[in-house]
């Protein structure tokens, strides 16, 4: 049975239609009031908990008292819950719904990604690093750990969050972090290779062209587009539904990390070709990432909410999930 906890605080002259809503709903459960408790905001408390599936709806009309600017809404995962009411309406009325995503916790999960601390970019440099080893070494082993390594994901979701809710602001700081992360990568991998090149480090069969981890890396084809494409719909699929499995499986398959590496080792050699290969690798990933991440995003919510709708009329309720 998946639950959240929600704890609320109300100004009192709001708390009596907060009530109504929260005690009307068939899917709130151990509703608690303690009247002008709360301090900082000051106000009544209000705590119950909410049958996830269902929880979409209860939020919605909260957040349309303006509860969230004028008190506060607080939501916390329930890790367990024993209630045989909640059980019996989760499994009777609730349905495939129970499943659905709370659309709050999902955006605060790509919300948390899109703070760019220094260690964003200390992350996205040494994955460069880490990438540019592998194109030099043909470790395909090397270039899966770059792309684990790389941070840029949570950047690009954010984006497509931003998009989806036409935040300009969100949109400006992912893109910026972008620009300025891979921009970063690839002058410190240059550096790297450079000096790689002026020692004559670099591995004989490299040297000789034998390249072909750089090969996969700097020749984008419809290929490329297909699985930036289906990484894409995977990755925020896995947002929605909390599958950190999947979102790793995503890491390791969009080729944005390895593109950033390629351009700087290329340049340190002079491979002009090639770098410009990477580099339309790299634009070309991080826009369908973005792209399809708005659109899935959109196509998930209108999915669920059709569904909360059909089962509503299913089961005679009055509110959607």
């Amino acid at each position: 049975m998946e639950m959240i906890h929600v704890r609320l605080v109300s100004p009192p002259d709001l708390t009596p239609r907060a009530l109504e809503l929260l005690a009307d709903d068939r899917y709130v459960f151990n509703l608690v009031v303690l009247p002008r408790r709360a301090r900082n905001p000051d106000g009544d408390a209000v705590e119950c908990d909410i049958l996830a599936g269902a929880a979409n709806a209860v939020l919605r009309g909260l957040r349309e008292l303006e509860l969230d600017r004028l008190g506060s809404i607080v939501i916390e995962p329930v890790e367990m819950a024993l209630s045989a009411t909640a059980a019996r309406a989760e499994e009777q009325q609730l349905g495939a719904l129970a499943h659905a995503p709370v659309w709050e916790e999902v955006e605060a999960r790509i919300r948390a990604e899109g703070t760019y601390l220094p260690s964003f970019y200390v992350y996205l440099t040494i994955a460069g690093v880490i990438g540019s080893v592998g194109i030099l070494t043909n470790s395909q082993i090397l270039i899966v750990a770059a792309m684990v390594v790389g941070p840029e994901y949570g950047a690009i979701t954010s984006v497509a969050l931003g998009v989806n809710h036409h935040n300009g602001v969100r949109i400006r700081q992912g893109l910026f972090a972008l620009v300025v992360g891979f921009s970063l990568a690839v002058a410190v991998t240059f550096l790297f290779s450079w000096v790689i090149r002026g020692l004559g480090l670099q591995p004989r069969a490299f040297e000789l062209g034998v390249r072909p981890v750089s090969t996969l890396i700097d020749a984008p084809n419809v290929f490329s587009v297909v699985v930036a494409v289906l990484a894409g719909i995977v990755g925020i699929m896995s947002l929605t539904q909390a599958r950190t499995s999947a979102l790793l499986g995503v890491f390791i398959s969009v080729t944005t990390i390895p593109a950033a590496a390629d351009i700087g080792v290329s340049c340190a050699f002079s491979s002009w070709d090639q770098a410009r290969g990477s580099l339309f690798q790299l634009l070309l990933n991080i826009v369908l990432l973005i792209v399809v991440g708005v659109l899935t995003l959109r196509f998930q919510r209108a999915v669920w909410r059709r569904m909360g709708r059909h089962g509503l009329r299913a089961s005679g309720g009055s509110r959607g999930g």
